[in-house]
């Protein structure tokens, strides 16, 4: 592992990691989104490219730009009233949050009620889905080698929406892709992830399985992919404890490798867009943009902003860079 001052000092390499990192979302979002379609499972069986078509993105992406843009328009100094105000600009004003997570919905209706932080998160009967761990990856950028700034941001950021469980799968992910960034193992990544749990939460409990069902595998996906499945699934599709435990469960499975990550992520069943996304964005911290298909960022650097219109022709590069700028020895 490097330190955050050596990777601060290489902007080649900081903004690689970056782009990987958000780039990575992007494609999970999209590749997910598409292998769980029933025309793919029909025609394929099993996903492991895009089409020749042009591909969309869902929230996943899109509520993670608007992190980065909370992020790069604070230079990093996040506050509750700095989310707040994104959120009035960029969701609140939307008539329909179109391929929006049921989570960010509440969280819009409760900003319209009147009610503040943190009870737009508490007061929210999807507090424990995976919409603010999606969107945590730049969180993890910016933090690079600072698992506890990652975990502190990443509390502001998701209290708008989430609480518990909801708020400890972003501060896991952010945490996993804090040290990514910095080069850590596949198993410091994962354990970064764990720590960020509390010892008594549901997502701790199943992280903790997940590694436990994956070492006695021996690491194999064919011997650990259904007890995973069997073993992590709750009622609800999207929340934290298995949809975060799915992705760094694949992650680790992947051995960190993004093409064969992204391919069990993607085809992983149940919330398939999300779990891949949280997983492009910590492999994409880890390999960088370097390490993952140029075709696969052709296809995804440009965004839909099928939820969230400012998102709409960003391009991940350039909010990558700006990103990677913030990275400094503080």
């Amino acid at each position: 592992m490097i330190s955050r001052k050596v990777l601060a000092s290489d902007t080649t390499r900081k903004i690689d990691k970056a782009y990987g990192a958000m780039i990575g979302v992007a494609i999970g979002d999209a590749l997910g989104d598409v292998a769980r379609t029933q025309d793919n499972h029909f025609m394929y069986g099993i996903t492991m490219d895009f089409g020749s078509g042009a591909v969309s993105s869902t929230d996943d992406t899109d509520f993670a730009l608007l992190t980065a843009k909370i992020l790069i328009d604070t230079r990093g100094a996040v506050t509750d009233a700095a989310v707040l105000d994104a959120w009035k600009k960029h969701v609140v004003t939307l008539d329909e949050l179109k391929r929006g997570g049921a989570s960010e919905r509440d969280a819009a209706l409760n900003i319209r009620r009147g009610l503040t932080v943190p009870e737009t998160g508490i007061y929210n009967a999807y507090s424990m889905s995976d919409g603010a761990a999606m969107r945590a990856t730049p969180i993890g950028v910016v933090c690079a080698g600072d698992v506890t700034a990652a975990m502190q941001i990443a509390e502001i950021e998701a209290r708008i929406s989430h609480c518990a469980e909801g708020l400890w799968g972003a501060q896991a992910v952010a945490a996993a892709v804090a040290v990514a960034m910095v080069d850590g193992t596949v198993d410091e990544i994962y354990l970064a992830a764990v720590d960020a749990a509390p010892k008594t939460s549901w997502l701790r409990h199943n992280l903790l399985l997940a590694d436990s069902i994956i070492r006695k595998s021996g690491r194999q996906p064919e011997d650990a992919w259904m007890a995973l499945h069997d073993a992590i699934r709750s009622e609800y599709k999207a929340a934290v404890p298995e949809a975060v435990t799915s992705a760094l469960a694949v992650f680790k499975l992947a051995k960190g490798d993004f093409r064969k990550g992204m391919i069990y992520g993607s085809n992983f069943g149940r919330d398939a867009d999300t779990i891949a996304a949280i997983f492009g964005g910590v492999a994409g911290a880890l390999n960088g943009a370097k390490g993952i298909p140029a075709h696969w960022i052709a296809k995804c650097r440009y965004p839909t902003g099928t939820c969230l219109n400012f998102a709409k022709g960003m391009d991940i590069k350039k909010i990558s860079g700006q990103l990677a700028n913030l990275i400094r020895v503080k």
